[in-house]
């Protein structure tokens, strides 16, 4: 829980709440969290079963700050797993130590021990989330944070009357730790989830799912502004509301120029904030979300609903279903995706980088590599550039930060190895792939241009990738094979969005920039838990500048021993 700070509890802001958020004090808080890990007997679906949860509550609890606050969040693990929390899209300005990913930034909170992130929000409002950094445990493990602006500042848009937390996650019936350990013995993907989730309730189109919908009351003629996460281990999702256009003003924490749609494209790891008018006839509306997949790959595909609920209406009325976009419209999926752009003011700047230090060009890949301890004698894994990531047992900022040998290596290649037409017909001879824990070295304060590229090695897929430390610009997307004569002249250099997770298209690519004045090391990975099981992923070792203040801070004293 907590301490005194946890203003505005539950989904639904009471306005009274909202209009005081702008009457307090203009200072910086100090804002403490009590997060104890904890094994809960949760039900969904007809099925019992423990989970991992944050104070037994699922999803965990919000956090609530405001711009320029400082959070303390002490996480006490009481639960058999090891445990570290990310806090997905805070930029941790030189404190990796709080940033949260396994073997990556920390060595894990051991069962018995505790372990204080100490964060300071600088230049960030808006909606991010937290969620558990090491194995699959962010299945159930996860929440929002809501962050206000600073004191005396309002939304660039209009002010809402309440508003709500919609967080879209997955459920699986069985263990979700045995389910992957299951696969991993296969060498093949584990089971597929058996639900989706709106706040972690499947809705009234599952069975057993009476006390498991959510509802949100909303009254006539108001507008409300919904903070919508998918925190889904492997899913991209739609989502809509039946009968209600939703007005898209900020993802990933970052404003944008309002457009409206009947439904929004939400990755895993991504945000989206929309403003809903309540202006239809009195009833009872769906809000449902359904995955979006247009590469020929099995999936959950069962939908997950809530429902808006007009103040007055009794529950005895049925809902009104919504129209969901197609499982594979990749033409919705690409509109949708064009039409978000930075808001680009004054206040709030896209501060693009125009020219560019360091040129990176990235394959992701599917592979198939031997594997002795698996059933058919191989297993199914990814890369970058063709590498798959081997993950460390020490922490690899400490080991940066002492500058400890034998750790990592700081040669991961700028290009692939070997070109090739990456998004032509499906390769399936040559699909081993190289092992390391390889690391990009990058100078203190230069631009980075990095374009990921799916291709075609056994399947194309749409790929969401997630940067620690850091926003960036997505300057381009397209489909088929990145072209560097061409392409870059079609750059979106004035507005382009500004995010911390990206959405490759399937057998396309996206050009994402960022300039590193972010010392330390900071992960990179794919968002669909599945490919990041396998490798899919990397980290950028950022070195210190000369400035006193441009170096990575000393590691707190409580850090978690490996």
């Amino acid at each position: 829980m907590a301490k005194g700070n946890n203003f505005c509890r539950g989904s639904l802001l009471p306005l009274l709440c909202l209009v005081g958020l702008f009457f307090i004090p203009a200072k910086a808080a100090l804002k403490t969290y009590q997060f104890d890990i904890q094994v809960k007997n949760v039900s969904r679906l007809c099925h019992a079963k423990p989970i991992v949860t944050v104070n037994g509550m699922f999803p965990g609890p919000t956090i609530y700050a405001r711009e320029g606050d400082t959070v303390l969040v002490n996480v006490t693990n009481h639960a058999q797993y090891n445990m570290s929390i990310h806090w997905h899209g805070l930029k941790q300005y030189r404190n990796g130590w709080a940033d949260g990913p396994a073997y990556i930034t920390q060595c894990p909170i051991k069962t018995g021990n505790s372990y204080t992130y100490n964060m300071t929000i600088t230049g960030q409002r808006g909606t991010l989330w937290w969620h558990a950094h090491i194995f699959w445990l962010r299945a159930t493990v996860y929440g929002a944070i809501v962050i206000m602006p600073k004191q005396g500042t309002g939304f660039p848009f209009p002010q809402p009357y309440r508003e709500a937390n919609l967080i879209l996650g997955e459920w699986w019936n069985n263990d979700v730790e045995e389910v992957v350990k299951q696969g991993n013995r296969m060498g093949l993907p584990p089971n597929m989830s058996d639900a989706h989730t709106i706040n972690g309730k499947p809705g009234p189109l599952f069975p057993c799912t009476e006390k498991h919908t959510f509802a949100m009351e909303v009254e006539q003629g108001k507008t409300y502004l919904l903070r919508i996460i998918n925190a889904a281990l492997n899913d991209e999702l739609f989502f809509a509301i039946a009968g209600h256009n939703l007005t898209v003003v900020e993802v990933d924490a970052v404003y944008t120029k309002p457009f409206t749609s009947q439904a929004i494209l939400i990755a895993p790891g991504q945000t989206t904030n929309v403003l809903v008018q309540a202006n239809q006839v009195p009833s009872r509306y769906f809000m449902a979300a359904r995955p979006f997949m247009d590469a020929p790959l099995s999936i959950d595909n069962k939908t997950a609903t809530a429902i808006l609920q007009y103040k007055g209406i009794p529950n005895s009325v049925q809902p009104v279903l919504s129209q969901l976009p197609a499982l594979n419209d990749t033409a919705f999926a690409l509109s949708y995706n064009a039409k978000l752009r930075s808001l680009n003011t004054a206040k709030y700047p896209a501060n693009v980088p125009l020219k560019v230090d360091r040129q990176l060009f990235y394959t992701i890949g599917l592979g198939i590599n031997q594997c002795t301890t698996c059933l058919n004698g191989t297993q199914l894994t990814a890369s970058l550039n063709n590498i798959t990531f081997v993950m460390p047992q020490v922490g690899l900022l400490q080991a940066h930060y002492f500058n400890t040998k034998g750790v990592f290596t700081t040669d991961f290649p700028d290009r692939p190895p070997t070109p090739f037409n990456y998004t032509g017909a499906p390769l399936t001879a040559n699909l081993g792939t190289k092992l390391g824990t390889r690391l990009s070295k990058i100078a203190f304060n230069s631009t980075v241009e990095l374009v990921l590229q799916d291709t075609n090695l056994l399947t194309v897929e749409s790929h969401p990738f997630h940067l620690h430390g850091y926003n960036f610009f997505i300057v381009g997307t397209g489909v088929g094979n990145f072209n560097p004569k061409k392409d870059p002249a079609k750059f979106n250099l004035v507005d382009p969005p500004e995010r911390n997770t990206v959405g490759v298209p399937t057998g396309g690519w996206a050009a994402i920039r960022f300039r590193a004045d972010n010392p330390g090391v900071w992960f990179m990975h794919c968002h669909l838990e599945l490919h990041t099981s396998w490798g899919l992923k990397t980290a950028f070792v950022v070195e210190n500048g000369k400035g006193s203040d441009q170096s990575v801070l000393p590691p707190p004293a409580d850090l978690p021993p490996c």
